[in-house]
């Protein structure tokens, strides 16, 4: 019904375009094909803005909405023989459509955002985030270098709160555990 319409619309088009002597061959392939791919885009857009937000299709399509700010208290450890480092706090913003996903960290020495991300479903803990980073060091921070990393984030049922744990690549020789609850100011 919706492609019809489109269809519609496009040989109304082509039939005022006639009427000011434009010239206009369009084949009925060319209008099948238009009217179809504005259909799947429009309906696309809708899915991807909105549609997957929905809880019970979020429940379907195990795609759970964690974008929106949170606080997020980290604890770091060396590598080498595991002994703390120290304690952190900073800010995560996840950017999440249908398709995509983005993570950004800022902390009080340095920012980091994701290279890639994913959420997958385990049926027993839940959803987990995952993603490889790129951090980089505020100005000033002498003693940090620029360093990729990997953090998996496993949520709560409520979706209010997540720990996980990361580890960082060559010259950054630590890893450590996250705890994140939604920020009030939330999504």
């Amino acid at each position: 019904m919706i492609s019809a319409g489109i269809v519609f619309l496009l040989l109304s088009a082509v039939d005022i375009a006639a009427r000011y002597g434009l010239p206009v061959n369009l084949p009925p392939t060319v209008l099948s094909l238009v009217g179809a791919s504005m259909v799947f885009g429009a309906l696309y857009w809708f899915f991807d803005r909105f549609l997957w937000r929905w809880p019970i299709l979020g429940r379907i399509l195990k795609v759970p909405d964690i974008s929106g700010k949170w606080d997020c208290e980290g604890r770091t450890f060396n590598r080498a023989d595991g002994t703390f480092r120290n304690d952190w706090e900073g800010k995560i913003t996840i950017v999440q459509s249908w398709d995509k996903l983005f993570v950004r960290l800022k902390g009080p020495q340095s920012g980091s955002h994701s290279i890639a991300a994913a959420i997958t479903c385990d049926p027993i803990e839940g959803y987990h985030l995952l993603y490889n980073y790129v951090n980089e060091p505020k100005a000033g921070e002498a003693d940090l270098k620029s360093h990729r990393g990997f953090a998996q984030i496993t949520f709560a049922g409520d979706r209010q709160s997540a720990e996980g744990e990361y580890f960082n690549g060559f010259s950054r020789d630590t890893f450590g555990t996250l705890k994140l609850t939604r920020a009030e100011n939330g999504s």
